[in-house]
């Protein structure tokens, strides 16, 4: 068995004059749920079509299944792919829908249907096997669509954004459906999202993208919890990171007119001087720490989300607790949670 289903080495690509992808490098084991995840126009989607052989390079080396497949065309690459966009046949029924890659390649009828039985079932469709695509929601859709890559068994499964034309419910049920399938199958998945939190909930790891370049790569907790820089710091979380630009003397900081001591800062923090603050909206708690005047309150039901400013600066604590604008408000935090990075580069300091 081969130690990694993908491996993606040194890959640029540029489209004339344009680079969108720079000096990519990421490898995944057998199973694994890759989520590549950035903002629009980072090359997350170009890069899972250099993957998939619908784009072809302009340097690098791409391995499937320990195969060499940079230049082999897609039918070749022992891939499946589930786009955004259903492409079903609507004059098909979902059952041919499901099997007419098998029936392309000639599978004998009795494997075929009892693939097609089998997928159905896996997928929850089975009373579902004899309607049109017109008669089906866009949910039941996605699943026809993830059934007919389903019966390939291929190396590789690619999704490109499968749920963004899905409404917010159905998404979040197509997220666990999709979640469910990769446990009880292993497959092993590639999936583009910008979706922040379909990343953190599907992946196993995440790569995240920035005007193609790799950010960081990692498991969803290691994103979430350290990340490599203010930009996965503040791409990262709903509400993000609240990133303040404090002054440290010793081991405490000044913010605004604010001092505060977290406790012994790591040495590159204390030798910066001037740092970046990383602070989870989550983080916050009721202490004395901090005194401060609430500028917004939004209730979500569960939880309240306080806006209040630090010097210049706006932040925002998510809390358990109901409070009113204008009352003035104590809080501590998490010094386990704190994040630092450098002021100039953004890049983490512990």
């Amino acid at each position: 068995m081969v130690d990694t289903a993908l491996q993606v080495d040194g890959l640029f690509k540029s489209f004339g004059p344009v680079e969108v992808l720079r000096d990519i490098s990421v490898d995944i084991a057998p199973g694994d749920f890759l989520v590549l995840v950035g903002p629009s126009g980072c090359g997350k989607s170009t890069l899972l079509n250099c993957i998939a052989g619908l784009e072809d390079t302009t340097a690098g080396r791409i391995e499937i299944a320990g195969r060499d497949v940079t230049d082999l065309p897609p039918r070749d690459r022992d891939i499946a792919m589930v786009f955004q966009s259903y492409a079903l046949y609507p004059t098909m029924s979902v059952a041919e829908n499901i099997g007419f890659g098998m029936r392309i390649r000639k599978t004998a009828k009795a494997e075929m249907d009892r693939k097609v039985q089998e997928v159905g079932k896996l997928l929850q469709i089975e009373h579902l096997l004899d309607r049109r695509p017109s008669q089906l929601s866009g949910g039941q859709r996605q699943r026809v669509a993830m059934g007919r890559a389903l019966v390939r068994d291929p190396a590789l499964f690619l999704f490109d954004e499968p749920l963004s034309n899905l409404d917010a419910k159905l998404r979040v049920e197509m997220r666990a459906e999709i979640k469910r399938l990769h446990e009880t199958t292993n497959a092993t998945i590639v999936y583009v999202t910008h979706d922040q939190i379909e990343a953190m909930t599907l992946a196993s790891r995440i790569v995240v993208l920035k005007d193609g370049v790799v950010q960081q790569v990692g498991t969803p907790s290691d994103i979430y919890h350290r990340p490599a820089n203010t930009f996965v710091a503040d791409f990262m979380g709903s509400p993000p990171m609240n990133l303040v630009p404090v002054s440290v003397a010793g081991d405490r900081l000044r913010i605004g007119d604010h001092e505060i001591a977290p406790g012994a800062l790591p040495q590159a923090v204390r030798a910066a001087g001037e740092v970046t603050l990383g602070i989870r909206p989550e983080s916050f708690t009721a202490g004395q720490r901090l005194r401060v005047r609430p500028t917004m309150a939004e209730n979500t039901g569960s939880d309240l989300y306080l806006g209040f400013r630090l010097g210049d600066t706006p932040l925002t604590a998510r809390l358990p607790w109901h409070f009113e604008v204008g009352d003035e408000v104590s809080l501590d935090f998490d010094t386990s949670q704190l994040c630092y990075f450098d002021r100039q580069s953004g890049m983490a300091l512990s």
